[in-house]
């Protein structure tokens, strides 16, 4: 009962401080993730070019640092585009509103229609601040993620430490993680890159932001994809010159490049992380509340880290054979 208590206390004790440091801990951990990624990729680029790993490095960074720019670009001019146009948003939401209203029955329709007279007169302004805010936010992140890369130049500097043909428990989760990652980005980046062409083929607004919206969210065990379907709607909904055919395909197209990737994701990832899908679920939601978005991000290869440290000693190891859903060896073992 002791070693059950102070298991616990123990367990509140590094919680409390994941929350505190996360200002340090959060951009250190995207970058070493990230570091990993670019570890593969300069593997990758070195093995089909025959080129040292300290050449293939600098040409792996200044790619990803010109795709970052890249995207924050796009992604930059697509809101500001949308907020540009935020004339015809606040007039296809009236219409919407006294639609509504006319499908009301009769005798709802007076009440219905004060209760939303303050929507109809919802200022266009309001809108374009609204959409103003969201292109801010989008600096904010680009900005925040300046030190990401300052922690990712460094790690990078030993670049060997991020290679495959690393051993022992470093070696295990760069491996690991790496297959995981291998699997997922390909996955992603094929279900982010067909969403995108959908949305652009029918002239969606924020077609690139979904598509990256879309690569991002699918990281995201079990909800992710379902949160990047949704997230396009209220824009859809409100799109003037988006007909109801054009609405439908914009939601069953997307819906089945996802279904499709969720078919192929488990002969592709396979068991790469090692762990019990209940543990990926109950991971989801401790490094959400801890993190927010990113711990959501990172829930699963972060978890997946944890168990590789805890295989390696003999006191924790039942741990990390619950985590993997190895029930049968964790009794032998106890």
């Amino acid at each position: 009962m002791q070693t059950v208590c102070l298991a616990v206390l123990a367990t509140i004790g590094i919680a409390f401080a994941l929350w505190w440091l996360r200002p340090v801990l959060i951009p250190f951990v995207m970058a070493l993730f990230i570091a990993l990624a670019l570890g593969m990729a300069v593997d990758l680029l070195a093995a089909h070019t025959k080129l040292p790993r300290r050449v293939a490095l600098p040409f792996v960074l200044l790619l990803g640092l010109l795709g970052l720019i890249g995207t924050g670009t796009l992604v930059t001019l697509s809101v500001s585009e949308l907020a540009a146009n935020s004339d015809a948003y606040g007039v296809k939401l009236a219409e919407l509103v006294d639609q509504a209203i006319a499908l009301a029955p009769a005798s709802l329709r007076d009440q219905l229609g004060a209760g939303t007279s303050k929507l109809r007169e919802i200022p266009v302004a309001t809108i374009g601040g609204l959409l103003q805010t969201v292109s801010n936010t989008v600096f904010s992140l680009l900005s925040n993620s300046l030190i990401v890369l300052v922690f990712v130049f460094f790690m990078m500097l030993g670049a060997d430490t991020f290679s495959r043909r690393e051993q022992g428990t470093w070696g295990a989760i760069v491996q690991r993680v790496q297959s995981y990652l291998a699997g997922k980005i390909a996955l992603s980046g094929v279900s982010s890159i067909l969403v995108g062409i959908t949305f652009i083929v029918l002239d969606v607004p924020l077609a690139m932001v979904w598509a990256l919206l879309t690569f991002l969210l699918t990281f995201v065990p079990a909800v992710g994809v379902t949160i990047a379907l949704l997230l396009p709607v209220p824009v859809l909904w409100l799109d003037p010159e988006l007909s109801h055919t054009g609405f439908v395909l914009a939601l069953a197209i997307p819906g089945g490049i996802h279904f499709v990737a969720n078919l192929f994701e488990p002969k592709i990832l396979g068991d790469s992380l090692g762990l019990h899908p209940i543990t990926i679920m109950m991971a989801l939601v401790f490094w959400t509340m801890l993190w927010g978005p990113v711990g959501a991000l990172l829930a699963a290869p972060m978890t997946a880290v944890i168990s590789i440290l805890l295989e390696r000693f003999d006191g924790s190891r039942p741990i990390a054979q619950l985590l993997a859903g190895k029930f049968s060896e964790m009794r032998s073992a106890m």
